[in-house]
């Protein structure tokens, strides 16, 4: 079994890493795009979703954000017109969001920073 030093330690370099990535990511998105790092994530998911409705409760699921979280990053992207929210028709409960056609092009535009702080931070997959 590997000791506890040598699993703590690959534990910090993991922290570490998403750490650097993520504030990386989210300084590029919000200078370039005016997006944080939750707001591209939940359009690309829905990007990622053939721009068909989803429901909150699967973003959620697919997402580290909470729901109360989520709610406030789809309530910001719904001000800035790049999302609309629904009610669902046959369960009231339910809220669908979609992309609009500005959400689109605003994650197209993001999608390409995205990639590209990923390759400079992450690299090459190694098998």
């Amino acid at each position: 079994m590997e000791s506890e030093a040598a699993l703590v330690g690959r534990w910090r370099k993991l922290a570490t890493c998403y750490n650097t990535v993520a504030c990386h990511l989210d300084r590029a998105l919000q200078e370039a795009h005016g997006l944080t790092m939750s707001e591209f994530e939940t359009l690309d998911r829905l990007v990622e979703a053939r721009c068909e409705p989803r429901r909150m409760q699967e973003i959620a699921a697919d997402m580290y954000l909470s729901q109360s979280a989520l709610s406030r990053t789809v309530a910001r992207l719904e001000k800035d017109g790049l999302v609309e929210r629904a009610l669902c028709e046959t369960d009231r409960r339910g809220i669908f969001v979609r992309p609009t056609g500005a959400g689109i092009e605003r994650h197209a535009a993001a999608h390409r920073t995205h990639l590209a702080i990923l390759a400079e931070h992450l690299g090459p997959a190694t098998a």
